[in-house]
C-alpha cells in the first residue's frame, strides 16, 4: 500500500504534477477510513481529511524522506480531528446519540501515556512499526503485512512481542503501584 506508494511520493516530491494528482487521489480512502476513526463527526473527518490532501498539495516538496510520508500525513489527520473536537466539533455538535458511551469515557491519564509513549519509544524499530501501524493508527493485520512486506503470521508474533515488551516496561516502571494496587498485565 505505502510502500507501493513510495515511487510516487518521490516523484511528487520532485515536482511531477501528475505523480501528485495520482497520490492526491490514491491517499483518500485510507485518510477517510482512519479519519472516520479518529474524528467525532463525519463532517470533521471529511474537513481532516481535506486539510491533511490540501497540506500534502502544499508541502510535499518539503517532506525530507520518503520513508515519513504516511506518517506525517496521518498526524495531519489526527492533529486537524482532535483540533475540530476541541473547537466544538465534538460532544456537542452532531455526535450521533448512540455513542455517548465512546466520549463518556475517562480520558486517559497523563502519566499513563507519557509511560506508553516511552515504552513505544524504546522498542527496537521492527516491533514498533508493527505495534503503531496496528494499535494507534488501527490498520488490520493483512494491512499491516501488506504495507510493510511482512507474511501475517509476522506481523502477528512481532505485535505479540511488542505488546509484552511496552507492558514489562510499564510493570517495571512501576505505573500500576503508583496508586498501591497492582495491576493485570
Amino acid at each position: 500500500m505505502i510502500r507501493e506508494r513510495l515511487p510516487l511520493v518521490e516523484a511528487a516530491r520532485a515536482g511531477n504534477a501528475a505523480a501528485l494528482a495520482r497520490l492526491l487521489h490514491d491517499c483518500q480512502p485510507d485518510l477517510r477510513r482512519f479519519a472516520r476513526r479518529t474524528c467525532a463527526t463525519t463532517e470533521d473527518a471529511e474537513d481532516a481529511v481535506q486539510q491533511a490532501l490540501w497540506q500534502l498539495y502544499r508541502h510535499i516538496g518539503a517532506l525530507r524522506t520518503v520513508a515519513t510520508f504516511a506518517r506525517w500525513l496521518f498526524r495531519i489527520v489526527e492533529r486537524e480531528c482532535f483540533r475540530l473536537f476541541r473547537r466544538g466539533g465534538g460532544a456537542d455538535a452532531g455526535v450521533p446519540a448512540a455513542e455517548p458511551d465512546m466520549l463518556a469515557a475517562p480520558a486517559v491519564p497523563h502519566d499513563l501515556r507519557l509511560d506508553l509513549a516511552r515504552a513505544v519509544e524504546r522498542l527496537p524499530a521492527l516491533y514498533r512499526e508493527v505495534l503503531v501501524l496496528r494499535d494507534i493508527q488501527e490498520l488490520t493485520a493483512p494491512e499491516v503485512a501488506a504495507e510493510l512486506g511482512l507474511s501475517l503470521a509476522a506481523v502477528k508474533s512481532r505485535l505479540h512481542r511488542a505488546r509484552a515488551m511496552v507492558r514489562e516496561q510499564l510493570l517495571q516502571s512501576g505505573y500500576w503501584l503508583k496508586d498501591g494496587e497492582v495491576g493485570h498485565g
